[in-house]
């Protein structure tokens, strides 16, 4: 794929996060870097280009323009991503589109936009952003769980494709990460003041159990280094998953263990309510009053 300085970068979501500390990073170290965004907004590291990944016309356009400017694409990342949290029974429909729409067809549009051009130049990098949430169904981020194992499913089959063309598909599976996603996480109840549902109170104790692993999370910068260093490997493993040790451990652990004492881990770390006759009886007659 040539010299650092000589490779072009594309990645999606480079506001900020994981994205924007990548593209600096790559920046800084010779790479051509084009980020993407919804918004048309500037950076003094890289060139931005304004992409939606919901619009077909948006990511063909800008892909176009990279492609017209630079004649390749040696490298997509494709972090772009968005979180809806609330119990899977109370989710809307367009909220579940929402969610896939950007986390896992996003991917699917643009790694179609750039593999012709790969092809034709002999080869490429395409970096799929993930999460460990696309190997554990997380309770209350169920559609962001399925989202994130759509994109798994996805990468594997992709990469047996297109290897034939030199082309190398990574997954990156990162764990609590400290970046804006937290605070834009679409939090369905937040939203409709006048609901009321049966699992607020649980959803309210695992999504502040959630937010505050995120916030203590290790830094985007971590992520980016990651992501460096696979760039520049010469002998590429599939599957990478920055994060904390102990979370690293509690991944291990799912493939050893029974999976009745794998989810007893997670129902007490997340303090999701197990079955009761008291929670039965209260559960249906009680109205929850929307506080979060």
């Amino acid at each position: 794929m040539g010299n650092d300085s000589q490779k072009v970068v594309l990645i999606t979501g480079a506001s900020s996060g994981i994205g924007k500390a990548t593209a600096k990073l790559l920046s800084k170290n010779g790479y051509r870097v084009y980020g993407t965004s919804r918004k048309d907004i500037k950076s003094d590291f890289f060139e931005m280009v304004q992409m939606d990944v919901t619009d077909d016309t948006s990511v063909s356009n800008a892909i176009d323009y990279i492609v017209k400017k630079e004649g390749k694409i040696d490298i997509l990342i494709n972090n772009a991503g968005v979180g809806v949290a609330g119990p899977i029974e109370d989710t809307y429909i367009d909220e579940v589109r929402h969610q896939f729409e950007i986390n896992f067809i996003g991917v699917v549009k643009t790694c179609q936009k750039v593999l012709p051009v790969m092809r034709e130049k002999g080869g490429g990098l395409i970096i799929n952003i993930a999460s460990m949430a696309g190997q554990i169904g997380l309770p209350f981020q169920g559609f962001y769980s399925a989202s994130k194992f759509a994109v798994e499913g996805f990468s594997e089959a992709l990469r047996l494709e297109v290897m034939q063309f030199g082309v190398d598909i990574v997954i990156v599976e990162p764990g609590d990460i400290a970046t804006p996603f937290t605070s834009n996480r679409w939090i369905i109840h937040r939203h409709r003041k006048k609901e009321k549902t049966p699992y607020l109170n649980s959803f309210r104790k695992t999504i502040e159990i959630i937010e505050k692993d995120e916030e203590s999370g290790l830094p985007a910068e971590v992520v980016a280094k990651k992501i460096l260093k696979i760039i520049r490997s010469k002998h590429r493993r599939f599957r990478y998953m920055p994060g904390s040790l102990s979370q690293r451990i509690v991944f291990i652990l799912k493939r050893f263990l029974p999976y009745k004492l794998y989810s007893n881990i997670l129902i007490s770390h997340y303090k999701v309510p197990k079955f009761s006759k008291k929670n039965k009886e209260n559960r249906y007659i009680t109205s929850f009053k929307l506080s979060i």
